[in-house]
């Protein structure tokens, strides 16, 4: 762990001593090195299912996969922050570089934390680097108000999941993840019982979002910049799913009994944001909705506790994480040179940037799901085990499913499609840098369809 973890450190001293001509150059082919060196992890040989251990941090093939795409992120926010950073002095740029930085470090610690207090303490440090990166860098003045719901909502979630770790530690005498899942469980039959699942799981749902908690999401993605729209959809929404299949372990006895309401508002979820994103006119605010509908099927997967659900859950967390990054990218791009989020004022662009509206297609095809990317896979394995579960959920997720094919189509016609606008007269070529970032998402995606195991072996262990 620390070969990862010193480098990512080390990439602070350098953002601020790096020569300015240099900065951004050095600080991409140093991240770039660390997440290479990364993909190693996907190789997880260990017959316990635990690599890497040391005394506070530990791998496995559930936080694997995840700390891997945290690690590829960064060189891929580098990529996409250079250009709207070009005009500011270098001071704030070099700071820019270091919250970036250190969201990685954190994260790589949360992903790989054994002890579950040290899970919640970077689960939380997670969110002063995004904090300030949507409220210093955000496009408008809004951007106050979108870290204001952002922090308070997830404070609000996270409080109660404190106060239930220290009653677990109470009644098990440990929070370490090895020794956890052994624990004996005990009954939980009292209101105050049914209080303390609900405290655990709150955090984890308000960060995923689950539907009528997700409030947050749409104002933080559309004002944050383009990095950390990236980082919310790639990595930090992930922190909710990872959290929850955690505490499941732990949670067992009950989840049945109380699984139901939940289950049935991740699904509702799925529908209802499918149905805003159809009436959407901004296009980040579209992308987000449609980030709350897929983490809402990963809810509803992780609650029904079986092995196919947890499977599939963990594979449409990755690969929803590669896809909406590489959607939130495409919108920067046609931000920057169009300088508006409204698709109707931005439409036609195939006309002008053919080979951006090839990444365009490919995105929105994986966002809808297309055989045979990994987000087919995942979904089906969701779909399938709550068809077991209940086959009642086929009547909303079969709708989430259409719903959600119809919005990524009305996207992608809106954004390239038609004749282009009047107002529009002169429009910058797209750079070898927008192409090298879109293939970096895009190709792993591609590339996992080959080799769906590196994220999925974890359910073997």
């Amino acid at each position: 762990m620390l070969k990862i973890l010193l480098p990512t450190a080390m990439l602070v001293p350098l953002a601020w001593s790096a020569p300015p001509k240099l900065l951004w150059p050095a600080t991409l082919a140093h991240s770039l090195a660390i997440s290479i060196f990364s993909l190693s992890w996907l190789y997880n040989t260990s017959t316990t299912g635990w690599t890497s251990l040391n005394q506070m941090m530990a791998l496995d093939p559930l936080s694997a996969p995840l700390t891997v795409l945290t690690c590829w992120l960064l060189p891929l926010m580098v990529l996409a922050s250079q250009n709207h950073t070009a005009p500011e002095p270098v001071s704030r740029q070099r700071m820019y570089l270091t919250l970036l930085i250190s969201l990685q470090f954190f994260l790589i610690l949360a992903f790989s934390a054994t002890e579950v207090i040290l899970f919640y303490v970077m689960f939380e440090a997670t969110l002063i680097p995004t904090l300030i990166i949507i409220t210093r860098w955000g496009n408008q003045s809004e951007r106050l108000s979108a870290g204001t719901y952002f922090l308070f909502y997830t404070l609000a979630g996270s409080l109660p999941l404190l106060v239930s770790l220290l009653l677990l530690h109470n009644s098990t005498g440990t929070l370490s993840l090895l020794s956890l899942q052994y624990a004996p469980t005990f009954p939980l039959i009292s209101v105050a019982d049914k209080l303390w699942w609900a405290g655990c799981l709150l955090a984890f749902l308000v960060k995923m979002p689950l539907y009528g908690v997700h409030l947050w999401l749409p104002k933080a993605h559309v004002e944050a910049p383009i990095a950390g729209s990236m980082v919310l959809a790639a990595v930090l929404l992930k922190l909710g799913g990872y959290g929850m299949i955690r505490m499941m372990t732990v949670l067992e006895p009950l989840t049945k009994e109380l699984s139901y309401p939940f289950i049935i508002l991740a699904l509702w979820g799925v529908v209802m944001t499918g149905s805003v994103c159809l009436r959407q006119t901004d296009l980040k605010s579209l992308i987000a909705y449609s980030s709350v509908g897929h983490m809402g099927l990963v809810a509803g997967g992780i609650l029904t506790q079986t092995p196919w659900g947890l499977t599939g859950a963990i594979i449409l967390m990755i690969a929803h994480g590669l896809t909406s990054s590489a959607l939130f990218c495409l919108a920067n791009t046609s931000y920057e040179r169009t300088h508006s989020r409204t698709m109707v004022l931005a439409r036609g662009l195939q006309m002008v940037l053919p080979l951006m509206a090839t990444w365009w297609f490919i995105s929105a095809l994986a966002n809808l799901a297309l055989p045979p990317l990994p987000n087919l896979m995942g979904e089906l394995m969701i779909i399938t085990s709550l068809l077991v579960w209940s086959p009642w959920t086929i009547a909303l997720t079969g709708a989430g499913t259409l719903i959600t094919a119809g919005y990524s189509l009305y996207m992608f016609l809106m954004t390239q499609r038609g004749p282009l606008p009047q107002h529009i007269i002169a429009l910058p070529p797209s750079h070898t840098r927008e192409h090298l970032l879109l293939a970096l998402h895009l190709l792993p995606l591609l590339l996992l369809t080959l080799k769906p195991e590196l994220v999925w072996g974890w359910t073997s262990c």
